[in-house]
């Protein structure tokens, strides 16, 4: 998700504050479709992601004014809301948290020219891939569809799971090295072409 100009974010957060609906609405425009992609990465079901997304939002205007540029971003505060709704919402339901194969599916690029085999084993290496991920600590799973789904910085990572950033690396890299353990030749393949990509 690109960053939103500064100005129409401060009048977005300066109506909202007010108690403005146009504040709400633009802030909602700004940032509804990070929000849901986070919450389907860790939901792996659309109308819960929708539901706990709606949450996130309904939370943070009514508490807006909790919300501290001096320590940290709107977008940081936002994703560490969603976070937390997500986090209660799978304790509840206990289903599987993540799938960053889906997350990243539509996005990866393909190889220009591939055969119907290639197809096949890429296919077979992404299932693979996401079975894996299925296996792996709910901390490392957020740890890492945000970083590589969702682009953010160690830094910024570090202060939505509220721990050191060296923490945030160390969790990203170990569920790597989790990874690769736990997957075959075509999959570590796939594993290292999604890392690089999003690197």
């Amino acid at each position: 998700m690109t960053a939103p100009d500064p100005e129409r974010l401060q009048a977005a957060l300066s109506l909202g504050r007010a108690g403005d609906q146009a504040g709400y609405a633009a802030l909602y425009d700004l940032f509804a479709g990070g929000i849901y992609r986070l919450c389907y990465g860790l939901l792996l079901h659309h109308e819960d992601a929708e539901d706990v997304a709606q949450e996130a939002f309904v939370y943070a205007f009514r508490n807006l004014y909790r919300f501290d540029p001096a320590r940290a971003s709107f977008k940081t505060w936002l994703y560490t809301i969603a976070i937390s709704r997500c986090r209660n919402h799978y304790r509840r339901s206990r289903r599987p948290l993540v799938d960053l194969g889906a997350l990243v599916a539509g996005e990866l690029p393909a190889p220009r020219s591939q055969t119907p085999e290639a197809a096949h084993a890429r296919s077979s290496a992404r299932e693979a891939l996401e079975q894996a991920l299925a296996h792996l600590k709910p901390a490392l799973r957020e740890a890492v569809v945000l970083r590589y789904a969702h682009g953010l910085t160690y830094r910024e990572v570090a202060e939505i799971m509220d721990c050191p950033p060296k923490t945030a690396e160390s969790r990203v890299r170990l569920a790597h090295e989790t990874l690769r353990k736990a997957l075959d030749g075509p999959g570590q393949g796939l594993l290292e072409e999604l890392w690089a990509w999003r690197e």
